[in-house]
């Protein structure tokens, strides 16, 4: 095990897990919790090693999400955002790069997301208009994590003037005001994510702060290619779960996991994927049991990995891994 991976360990059980329950009932994952991120190099996971990176990919780079994920998985969830922003100013311009991925790797400046609307069937909910200079947002991104943690966005917004509606990807302030009102979102699980719903009316968005233009069936293609990074998140809950209860038999059943989602092939990652978050609940439920009536306070562990565990069937669920889900019920149920 490398040395990365064994610091993501320690901090899991040494910061994260210890104040898991504390963050729960809190209106934000604390300050010093995402600092011992950032001092620990962790925000640069995926970032260049010429920035300050730490230049991490495959196996590797789960492990340690997989770890965070077991000590505390709404500070992980949070944390987690942050890559897609310093994977595509990665892939941007030199400008950008030499603006932005040194302050992104090294955590002194945080990033979320807004992209989740993509997923969504029917009309864009977020659309671009291209102006002189640069673009104007009209529309609302349905899922912004963080906020009041972080400093930018990665936003996506569809370009309807374009043949296939290109994605313009941008990163913006993360700034409520005239143009760009928030909404709080209040969740069974994970509420100290801080996460809202973003509503855009004619926000400028100056080309400057454009990290990107891409064809939107290529992302379509790449989002699917990209499914077993959030497995990480239920193998953490399943493996912690498992490790409370002393059961061999589990812990062997997310080492099971883990091969199946690490193995799978595109077209195999959603049943890896339903079966994972699966589990999660499965291991969660048995650590319910186990732990008997107290489990159901608000101090106990079973309690938050349980609702952890049911948070985790439906965040990043696609339309391929919901067919596999509710598949598997009906053969149960049958």
């Amino acid at each position: 095990m490398n040395a990365t991976i064994l610091a993501a360990e320690r901090l899991a059980e040494e910061v994260l897990l210890p104040q898991a329950l504390v963050t729960d009932g809190a209106a934000q994952v604390p300050a010093e919790s995402l600092s011992e991120l950032a001092r620990a190099g962790f925000f640069g996971l995926y970032g260049p090693e010429a920035f300050g990176g730490l230049g991490l990919d495959g196996s590797d780079a789960l492990a340690v999400i997989e770890r965070l994920a077991s000590g505390c998985l709404t500070t992980t969830f949070v944390w987690m955002q942050h890559h897609s922003a310093v994977r595509a100013v990665a892939h941007s311009d030199e400008t950008l790069q030499a603006r932005w991925l040194q302050p992104l790797c090294s955590g002194h400046l945080r990033a979320g997301v807004a992209f989740a609307g993509l997923r969504r069937p029917g009309p864009p909910v977020l659309v671009a208009e291209r102006v002189e200079g640069g673009y104007l947002l009209d529309g609302t991104a349905p899922w912004v994590t963080g906020w009041g943690t972080v400093d930018v966005v990665l936003v996506a917004a569809r370009d309807l003037g374009t043949p296939g509606g290109d994605i313009v990807w941008s990163l913006l302030d993360a700034t409520a005001g005239p143009t760009l009102a928030v909404e709080h979102l209040r969740l069974m699980a994970l509420n100290a994510s801080a996460t809202v719903t973003a509503r855009f009316q004619r926000h400028v968005v100056s080309d400057d702060r454009v990290v990107g233009i891409e064809v939107f069936d290529q992302w379509r293609g790449r989002d699917e290619a990209g499914l077993r990074t959030n497995g990480s998140l239920a193998l953490g809950v399943s493996w912690r779960a498992a490790h409370l209860l002393g059961s061999d038999e589990l812990l062997d059943r997310v080492r099971q996991c883990r091969q199946r989602l690490d193995s799978a092939t595109a077209l195999e990652l959603p049943l890896a994927r339903a079966e994972a978050s699966e589990l999660a609940l499965e291991t969660t439920t048995t650590l319910v049991v186990a732990t008997g009536g107290r489990a159901v306070l608000a101090t106990e562990l079973a309690q938050l990995l349980a609702r952890e565990a049911v948070f985790l069937l439906v965040f990043g669920q696609t339309a391929a891994i919901k067919t596999e889900q509710l598949r598997a019920r009906t053969e149960d149920s049958g």
